[in-house]
Order: structure tokens, then C-alpha cells, then sequence
């Protein structure tokens, strides 16, 4: 039975905007190739693309049916949209190909999910070696962002550990990349976007799981320079991560909660829960202002039971926010945007103090806030956003002009201390800041496949 498009909404986390281009679902592999072959409706093929095509594939895509592929809509912004052309869902294609539990190598679906494959890893002595901050993120997506985690420092990001693609194109079929089969285009694929192709399975190294149960500490900061020490002072744990109060000024910027966590030795191998609370409505837009998140941050600073040593899950330290399916929906209806940047390690403290001073003046209030450190393990994509330093990430209710005006300060300040934004949590990034944070952008450019394309990538100039 041929595979139909047909229009439905595709929604970023951010829930900016809801556009609704045509839409495939493909359950199966060779489902998934007809709709990636399929032409678009009614329009004329590209004009001269038909020369790159290797021989008995079908035709190209036509201009104005740029394909893109996306899995669970956990990105925040407009870098899993597509609302110029036709979308494939990968969500379908979940399933494990192969798995090696004695060395911890597994070949799965590129629409498997993380929450899954921990589901089906955990229980055998295996993690993930790199986490987001979510677990319902699919392993094509994990690859496209090249994700990173609060262990960055002494695992990288998620690319590292990948060790090989399968992907298909219009010019090439279904190949296979790694580091020694097509190097330039699976560093291309490796943080690409989505724009060299569609990731169709992904060949991923875990990292043995002694036990589920992490021993954390958590521990006040007073400013940056007290979130530094901490910092300096935790190189026996690989997990850190601070909490960061936006709307602290002065001697007090910086301000917060710092929290380094390890595995603990035993306490067995059970895996995480479902979430066990769900948002059902959006809140009122007045919820998420400046008087709300005031009182949630000096109540959240001084939560007695949150200081000290903990012995606990996993799944609350990783996935605090994946408690509460469509946590989203708290930012009211007009959705909210995410300000995330890296800062390389020797500008980052004053750089730091730069955003967070804009944040503060601007009276524009969030009450998520990390601050966290990458460390000096090469990122493998051309497009990889991790670099040695410190990256702050904020969620801002959306006001509009007013919030997309800070959004751009924001990322001025990170550029021009030779930082750079996350495409995977933009929605405002201009081609000017993009250029400077990504200077190989051009080089994948090269390798975009024929009749890939999004949003983000028709925003920031890139295709």
C-alpha cells in the first residue's frame, strides 16, 4: 500500500508555532524509502539535481517538496520544522536490529526512543552514556543535535559514542557512514540537523551500569565564582549541573544550587517509571511572571530537604522534568523560547555575568536556569555545538517582540565572546550569529543532501 502524505501538525517543545505541512508515517524500513522517494505533488523536479543521482533510484524532489525528517518534537524551535515542504515522522521505527549485551553495542530504528532503550538497557547492566535533559528523544534526533549531558566533561557528546549510521539520500541510496566509511559525511550527519540525509538506523556504544541509584550532592552557591570552585573541586564526579537564579543582581549573580552526582556501587538495576503527573491544560499567560518566579526561586533555594547527600533513582536526577507529561503547557498558550550558549572557558566568567546581568535588567523572569560545563573531548560534527567552557541555558515565557529583542542581545553577548547558540533550542538566531558560532558552517552546506531542508535552515541562511 503506498505511503501517504497527509497534513498534520508538527509542534516544537517550544509550541512557537504549529505548522502543518504534509506528513508521512512510515512503520516499516521499505515504507520508509518510499516515502523518502516519493515525489511531491503536482511540482517539476529539481533542475540538475537528476545528475547526482546514482543509477535506478527514483526521482529527486522537487523544489518547493524539501523533505525533512523528525521524530518526538523535543527540540524548541523551528530546527524539526519544516513548514515549506513535506515531513516524515520516524517515531514508528523503533525497534532494536541488533544487540550485543556482553559489550554493551546495540543497533537500533533511528525512531527509538531514549526512554525505550533504557527501558530495555538498564535491567541488563548498560546506560546511555550521554543523556539529555529529556528522555523522549529518539536516537536520530540524539545524532542530528549531537545532544550532550551533564557528564560532558568526561564522556563528550552523544556523537562520540556513535559508531556507525545508516542513512539514506536521494544522489546516494541507503549507505553506511563512520568514522572510516564516508568520514566526511557522517562528521557531516554527526549534528547536522537532519539536512544530510535521513538517519535510518544508529550503531551506539554504552557504558556499563554498576547500579540505578546515583549518590548526588547538592550545595549552595553564592555567585559565579563560588559555582567555579564547586566546579574546580568535583573532578571525582562526573555529573554536574547548577541551578541558577536569573533574577539575582550585583555581588549576588550567579546565585544558586549546585548538584554532582555518580553512580552508586550497588542497589540494583531497576529501570524508571512512566510520568506519573501530565499538565492537562495550558495555564494562564500571566503565571510565568517576574512576582511568580521570584517567590519559586527564593522558595527553591532554601528548600531544606534539597542541601546535603542524596541515595536515590536515576530517573530524578536525569529527568526531572519528564515527571510531568506536557510540562510544556505551563507557559500558557503562546509557548515559550529557549536561550542556550556555550562560552568558551576563558571569557566564560565574564560572559556569564554579562547574560545574566541582560536577564536580570530585562525583568524577564525564568525559573529554569542551568549552568553546567563542557570539557576539552572534541565534539565529532562539523556542527556540533559543545566546546570547552561553560553553557547556560533559560526558558522565557514568550512576550513577543519584547522576549525575541532579549533573545538577541543574549545571543550577541555569547558571540562575541566567541560563543555560540544551540540550534536545537533556538527560535531567534540570526544568520549573522550563526556564522560566527559555526564557522564550518559552509562545509555542511557541501553536504546537504539534495532536497533536505528546514526551517531553521531557511532562517539562519544555512541552505
Amino acid at each position: 500500500m503506498p505511503v501517504e502524505f497527509h497534513a498534520s501538525p508538527v509542534e516544537a517543545w517550544g509550541r512557537l508555532a504549529r505548522p502543518r505541512p504534509p506528513v508521512a508515517s512510515p512503520a516499516f524500513p521499505d515504507a520508509m524509502i518510499e516515502a523518502l522517494r516519493a515525489p511531491g505533488p503536482g511540482a517539476l523536479r529539481a533542475p540538475g539535481l537528476e545528475a547526482l543521482r546514482a543509477p535506478g533510484l527514483e526521482p529527486l524532489p522537487a523544489p518547493g517538496e524539501d523533505l525533512l525528517c523528525f521524530g518526538l518534537g523535543r527540540s524548541y524551535g523551528d530546527v524539526g520544522q519544516n513548514s515549506a515542504g513535506r515531513q516524515i515522522r520516524t517515531t514508528a521505527l523503533d525497534r532494536f536490529i541488533a544487540a550485543d549485551w556482553t559489550t554493551g553495542v546495540i543497533r537500533a530504528e533511528a525512531g527509538l526512543s531514549l526512554d525505550a532503550l533504557l527501558r530495555v538497557a538498564v535491567p541488563r547492566g548498560w546506560f546511555a552514556p550521554v543523556l539529555p535533559g529529556s528522555r523522549f528523544v529518539t536516537l536520530g534526533g540524539a545524532v542530528a543535535n549531537d545532544v550532550h549531558g551533564k557528564n560532558h566533561a568526561v564522556r563528550g557528546s552523544f556523537g562520540r559514542h556513535v559508531l556507525r549510521l545508516g542513512l539514506w539520500r536521494p544522489d546516494m541510496g541507503a549507505i553506511t557512514l563512520s568514522a572510516t566509511e564516508e568520514p566526511t559525511l557522517f562528521a557531516a550527519t554527526i549534528g547536522g540537523l537532519g539536512l544530510t540525509g535521513a538517519i535510518l538506523w544508529v550503531e551506539l556504544r554504552l557504558m556499563p551500569l554498576p547500579s540505578a541509584l546515583m549518590e548526588s550532592q547538592t550545595l549552595p552557591i553564592a555567585d559565579l565564582d563560588g559555582y567555579f570552585a564547586l566546579m574546580r573541586d568535583s573532578a571525582n564526579w562526573p555529573y554536574r549541573v547548577a541551578w541558577i537564579d536569573c533574577l539575582a543582581s550585583g555581588s549576588g549573580i550567579g546565585r544558586g544550587l549546585f548538584t554532582r552526582a555518580r553512580p552508586a556501587h550497588a542497589g540494583g538495576l531497576a529501570t524508571h517509571r512512566p510520568p506519573r503527573l501530565t499538565m492537562p491544560v495550558e495555564a494562564p499567560a500571566w503565571l510565568l511572571r517576574g512576582a511568580t518566579v521570584r517567590g519559586f526561586n527564593w522558595l527553591h533555594r532554601r528548600r531544606p530537604w534539597a542541601l546535603g547527600e542524596h541515595r536515590g533513582h536515576y530517573e530524578p536526577f536525569f529527568f526531572p522534568l519528564d515527571a510531568m507529561a506536557g510540562w510544556n503547557r505551563i507557559y500558557g498558550p503562546h509557548g515559550f523560547f529557549q536561550h542556550q550558549s556555550v562560552l568558551p572557558a576563558a571569557e566564560a566568567p565574564a560572559a556569564l555575568r554579562a547574560l545574566l546581568a541582560e536577564c536580570a535588567a530585562a525583568g524577564q523572569a525564568s525559573f529554569l536556569v542551568v549552568l553546567k560545563e563542557f570539557g576539552a573531548l572534541p565534539s565529532p560534527g562539523l556542527l556540533s555545538f559543545p566546546m570547552q567552557g561553560s553553557t547556560l541555558a533559560l526558558d522565557l515565557p514568550n512576550l513577543g517582540d519584547l522576549t525575541r529583542a532579549l533573545l538577541r542581545r543574549l545571543g550577541d553577548i555569547a558571540v562575541a565572546a566567541g560563543g555560540r547558540l544551540y540550534p536545537a533550542k533556538d527560535a531567534t538566531m540570526t544568520p549573522a550569529q550563526f556564522q560566527a558560532g559555526f564557522p564550518q558552517w559552509e562545509a555542511l552546506r557541501a553536504q546537504a543532501a539534495p532536497g533536505f531542508n528546514s526551517d531553521f535552515a531557511r532562517r539562519v541562511g544555512l541552505l
